[in-house]
């Protein structure tokens, strides 16, 4: 009769049992620049993220309909023409904000001035 090999090669007990020694703390690596890049930074008990940390103002995805002409000049600028029609969207709610927050000078129908 065939026996179940086991899956892992070393016995756990033996090892949980071995306490380390003084000496060899000597055998464990110093830790490089490299391994520390490479590790995970936790604050708190909870992972902390690499890279670029999340926006709080995030882009949102939506299905947008435009007159042709207008999507072909963006278009041809190359690469990266969905973000310049955002920017300029952006530009333009810029612009009507700063406007509806100025007083607006009353227009006079009909009067010339003279100076």
């Amino acid at each position: 009769m065939i026996g179940k090999k086991r899956a892992l090669g070393s016995d756990l007990k033996k090892v949980d049992r071995h306490v380390i020694q003084p000496h060899e703390y000597d055998e464990i690596p110093e830790l490089t620049d490299e391994m520390a890049e490479r590790a995970d930074l936790y604050h708190g008990g909870k992972l902390i993220r690499r890279g670029r940390p999340k926006s709080d103002d995030p882009k949102q995805q939506i299905t947008l309909r435009l007159d042709a002409a207008v999507l072909r000049w963006f278009q041809q600028s190359g690469p990266g023409y969905q973000s310049r029609i955002g920017a300029a969207l952006k530009s333009h709610v810029t612009r009507k904000k700063a406007a509806a927050k100025t007083p607006s000078r009353r227009k006079t129908a009909g009067k010339k001035r003279v100076g």
